[in-house]
């Protein structure tokens, strides 16, 4: 006997259209009743403070199990949502919003730091400019300044001469 019997009756196998509602289970499309995926919950923080408050009503043995039947809750929902009501009051069940946290907005005293800031860079390159400005330009009638060494010499070497020449012999 292959098939299995329940009360003389035949039991649903998989595929069965009594326990799949109708269609089989294999390249069946889906049911555009159900999401294809599944979206978090979320409550709101007045649904948490409502159950919160009727949780700690019940009094009698099981009273919290069927309320967190009737409400499709776990116990761990009641618990988390206790701590967040304990340690922040009650705008603590509030939901946090999700992601990275935005950049923080920069202070007066940040945003003038930053002008001043600004305002002194340009001033040094202008500085600059004008140190090398100066570095460069000669006046065109005025030869380039020669600077003399301790002995007498110049500091430009004539060509063909050799450097031992330059130095001073030691007595």
């Amino acid at each position: 006997m292959s098939d299995e019997r329940i009360d003389g009756a035949r039991a649903p196998r998989e595929g069965d259209p009594e326990r799949s509602g109708g269609s089989p289970s294999r390249g069946a499309r889906p049911d555009p009743e159900v999401p294809e995926r599944a979206k978090r919950r979320q409550f709101s923080a007045a649904y948490k403070e409502r159950i919160l408050r009727e949780a700690d009503g019940c009094r009698q043995a099981g009273e919290i199990g069927a309320l967190l039947r009737r409400e499709g809750l776990y116990s761990s929902h009641l618990a988390a949502w206790r701590k967040q009501r304990k340690e922040r009051g009650a705008s603590g069940l509030a939901g946090k919003k999700r992601g990275p946290a935005g950049k923080p907005k920069p202070s007066a005293r940040e945003l003038q730091l930053a002008r001043e800031n600004r305002k002194l860079a340009k001033k040094l390159a202008k500085a600059e400019l004008v140190i090398e400005f100066q570095k460069n330009f000669r006046a065109p009638s005025a030869p380039p300044a020669r600077r003399e060494t301790p002995w007498g010499l110049s500091s430009r070497r004539p060509r063909g001469v050799a450097v031992s020449l330059l130095v001073p012999s030691s007595p």
